[in-house]
């Protein structure tokens, strides 16, 4: 069964320098419908403006994963980690039983814009972590590359979930498949360009929920970057 998210129904949040659209309840708007999807509890879509961003504030208990489409963003934690993350590269944040970190646009003349996903862990209270992976550019090309994972399989970074995350690019005509055992559900979210799956067309900020099925075969309509999710 596929149920479609489209992109216009999301959530919507405009800041001056911050412009967010909310696939699932989050912050000011609440969807009694859509509070999440499984363990999948955030998926925002966000573009800060050069020199915007979130100064240090607070998580607890979830595990953060930041994936950038385009430009720079700059990390800094109460662990001491820092750095900039760039398109093709993942951040892991575990929260755990506390750490407080900031986001910034790296550019002063550049928006940046990414994916942040928040995922509900299976036990609270975990010793807060950081991972960034950069993927080589062809791994990403023409398939759905593994990029987080319980066990960090294939190196991708761990999380504390029965979940994995799928990352990929395709050009226009490119087919990928995510295989689910019995009993799996899944999220495939349509980041940039215009995707097909089971005739049903996906543009960018699409979404589409899926359960009871072995299966989602995708076909790229336009060069598009596509995540997809696999869930307990």
């Amino acid at each position: 069964m596929l149920t479609v998210r489209k992109s216009a129904e999301r959530g919507h949040a405009h800041h001056g320098w911050l412009n967010s659209f909310h696939s699932f309840s989050f912050a000011g708007y609440h969807d009694p419908d859509w509070m999440g999807f499984g363990p999948l509890r955030v998926i925002n879509e966000d573009r800060i403006a050069p020199g915007g961003g979130f100064p240090t504030h607070s998580h607890q208990d979830m595990e953060i994963v930041t994936w950038v489409l385009a430009g720079a963003l700059e990390h800094q934690d109460s662990l001491g980690n820092g750095g900039v993350i760039h398109p093709g590269e993942v951040q892991r944040m575990r929260a755990g039983h506390g750490i407080a970190h900031s986001e910034f646009n790296a550019s002063a003349s550049e928006p940046v814009h990414l994916l942040q996903i928040w995922i509900e862990p299976d036990a609270n209270g975990l010793a807060p972590g950081y991972e960034q992976i950069a993927f080589a550019p062809d791994s990403l090309r023409g398939r759905l590359r593994l990029i987080a994972s319980r066990d960090g399989r294939d190196g991708s970074v761990t999380i504390h979930q029965d979940a994995a995350i799928h990352a990929g690019r395709l050009a226009p005509g490119d087919r990928a498949t995510l295989t689910l055992a019995p009993g799996r559900r899944a999220w495939l979210q349509v980041a940039s360009g215009r995707v097909k799956v089971r005739g049903l067309p996906l543009d960018a900020g699409d979404a589409v929920a899926v359960r009871f099925e072995s299966a989602i075969d995708i076909e790229a309509l336009d060069a598009s970057e596509v995540i997809g999710f696999d869930l307990p």
